[in-house]
């Protein structure tokens, strides 16, 4: 089974006519989850057969009586009530949404009776669509800056000196994003060459050329990108 290519942003009408019905979706989910074929998601085995229930497979590798999933099983449409198309159109609104969307509203368009449903849909969705932590790459831009209250408004024992450093009580974050990606940051206790150095190696790919950093701020460049 061949993966379909990944759904841009589409209007309403677009996602009506490719997912009409709940059949739709979840051949979708399958062909986007196994490309190559169906696999137990517990232990990897591709030597799984279809049971006749239907969108239901059984691993012979996992278990003495043998392990059976479904195609939502191991994702945050397991354990729900709610159909995958359901599920697809609040990711739909979720994501075309240009200033967000609130779980009372997708409440109010998708006509649930229970606000906690929406909410839940909500955060479980929110939670997917973070990317894992990676190195970054590309063009990467990295500089440090200092967060907290003014020197003058804390308490006498916890004030430090007026410049906003280090001395002031502030914390120091550094950050590193990558163009229209990803964003790194950290909580640092010192601001020195390295610290920042030790950073930038943390966060930034070796594939990126170090040799012009600079910290205010700092652009790195891959080899033969601009």
């Amino acid at each position: 089974m061949r993966r379909p290519k990944p759904v841009h942003q589409m209007t309403i009408a677009q996602f009506e006519a490719t997912f009409t019905d709940e059949e739709d979706c979840r051949r979708y989910l399958i062909a986007r989850r196994w490309p190559n074929g169906v696999r137990c998601p517990r232990c990897g085995n591709e030597k799984v057969y279809a049971l006749a229930s239907g969108y239901h497979w059984q691993c012979e590798a996992c278990q003495v009586n043998g392990y059976r999933f479904s195609h939502i099983a191991g994702t945050i449409f397991e354990n729900t009530n709610k159909p995958l198309r359901d599920w697809f159109r609040v990711t739909h609104l979720m994501l075309t949404s240009k200033k967000g969307i609130s779980a009372l509203q997708i409440q109010r368009v998708m006509g649930f009776g229970s606000y906690g449903t929406a909410h839940s849909m909500c955060h479980k969705i929110r939670a997917a669509l973070v990317e894992p932590e990676t190195k970054l790459g590309g063009i990467v831009e990295v500089d440090e800056s200092f967060f907290g209250g003014k020197w003058y408004n804390k308490h006498w024992d916890k004030r430090g000196g007026g410049t906003g450093g280090l001395g002031s009580g502030k914390t120091a974050v550094i950050g590193a994003v990558k163009r229209k990606g990803n964003v790194i940051a950290r909580v640092i206790d010192r601001t020195d060459t390295e610290t920042l150095d030790g950073f930038v190696h943390e966060a930034v790919s070796d594939r990126v050329s170090l040799s012009s950093v600079r910290f205010t701020p700092i652009r790195l460049r891959v080899s033969g990108r601009l």
